[in-house]
């Protein structure tokens, strides 16, 4: 069987896999300003020419806007195999990126192919896994006769900014409910867990004055640097704290924003930051969140500057849960059979989509086109590209993983 579906993919690779993603990373999808619906559409027109059934759902105005995006509009394809029975397996990607920024070598929205590699942004988180996962649907639908149960593809337009108005607008709506979950990842681990992230605004009041008698204000700025010198140190001292999980090491802390004052001469009686804290599996959001409260309190406590905390995001871990183990067996086989290699599992710092799932109930793990680490292939970063020969081996592996889940259930 996995002979009969590599020859498949191996058929339509170059002639029909690689241009449709080509395609993909040429409409821009870039979130912010998070305009997707666009690109959603087109990639259903796409996804019809392959001969699939697409379902469009547009999120509403009032669901977009509240996470700061434009439109979006997630896509489904439901592929029934024998009686329907069997699982219900669903396959997640995303569509929408980060913005280019500057440094590229090649056109960000050009899908330029050089030295076996595939460059634009999207290439690899994750328009190559709207790739893998139709084309490894497509491969199981013409070779599996003698499947049961239900293969759907969510495509879906927000996890660069959280996931709640994708996969968390499509669960809340009761348009699925699958039994197990792949989502887009790497072609060399099995990913079965991965960091969350809080995300908090802290903000300072004072009281302006002109800087010829500062001390007739209170600075803002002041305090707000007290604060950061209290957070950077603690975050120090994250790394003694580990996780158990291999590939997760230590919890981070960034300040990513700043803002304050209005001009040099006066006193400020504004400013404001926003941090990032990442949480490891291991840990507890609430214990987390109240840590760092606690720390900008201390730091905070400045005659006359009111400090405000509120919460921006939270997205939960990923943790690794008993129910995961078909998915990782059915991935581990379909690698060896595949390339040779039965794939390790492991655990990543980023967080992703894949945790709302899971947070739902679905056991979900991580698989998809990709190299053995984010760096290597410029996620998030100028000249981020894909390997093309590691988006075969993904579709092949996804689509026999696919293969022994719903024949196991129809066995």
């Amino acid at each position: 069987m996995a002979n009969r579906l590599g020859g498949v993919i191996d058929r339509d690779f170059d002639a029909r896999q690689v241009p449709f993603l080509q395609a993909l990373v040429g409409v821009p999808s870039d979130n912010p300003p998070g305009d997707c619906a666009p690109h959603a559409y087109f990639s259903a027109e796409r996804l019809k020419d392959l001969g699939f059934e697409v379902e469009c759902h547009p999120v509403p105005h009032s669901v977009v806007g509240q996470y700061g995006m434009k439109s979006a509009t997630n896509l489904i394809i439901r592929e029934r195999f024998g009686d329907g029975s069997g699982p219900v397996v669903a396959l997640n990607a995303h569509g929408d990126v980060v913005p280019p920024g500057d440094g590229w070598t090649h056109d960000p929205y050009g899908g330029v192919i050089e030295d076996g590699r595939l460059y634009g942004r999207g290439a690899a988180v994750s328009k190559s896994d709207f790739a893998t996962y139709a084309f490894a649907l497509q491969a199981l639908r013409e070779v599996c006769t003698d499947l049961s149960g239900t293969v759907e593809l969510h495509l879906t337009y927000d996890e660069e900014i959280g996931g709640h108005v994708g996969p968390g607008w499509l669960l809340s709506e009761g348009l699925s409910k699958p039994d197990y979950v792949i989502s887009a990842g790497f072609t060399y681990d099995v990913m079965i867990a991965h960091n969350g992230s809080l995300q908090l605004d802290i903000i300072f009041t004072g009281r302006s004055a002109h800087s010829a008698w500062p001390e007739t204000g209170a600075d803002a700025i002041e305090t707000a640097c007290r604060v950061m010198t209290a957070l950077y140190t603690y975050r120090d001292g994250l790394s003694e704290h580990r996780s158990a999980i291999e590939g997760i090491d230590s919890p981070t802390l960034v300040i990513g924003t700043i803002e304050g004052g209005i001009a040099a001469n006066v006193v400020p009686a504004q400013a404001q930051f926003r941090l990032e804290r990442r949480i490891l599996p291991d840990e507890q959001a609430a214990d987390v969140e109240a840590e760092l409260r606690r720390v900008i309190a201390q730091a905070a406590d400045m005659p006359g500057v009111e400090c405000v905390v509120s919460q921006h995001l939270l997205a939960l871990p990923l943790v690794p849960t008993e129910g995961q183990a078909p998915l990782i067996k059915a991935l581990q086989d379909a690698a060896e059979a595949a390339f040779g290699e039965r794939i390790a599992q492991k655990g990543m710092p980023l967080f992703t989509d894949a945790r709302i799932y899971s947070n739902w109930g679905c056991p979900t793990v991580l698989y998809g086109a990709g190299p053995r680490c984010l760096q290597d292939a410029n996620g998030h970063r100028a000249n981020e590209h894909v390997v093309l020969e590691d988006m075969r081996r993904a579709t092949k592996v996804v689509a026999g993983a696919l293969s022994q889940l719903l024949r196991s259930e129809a066995a």
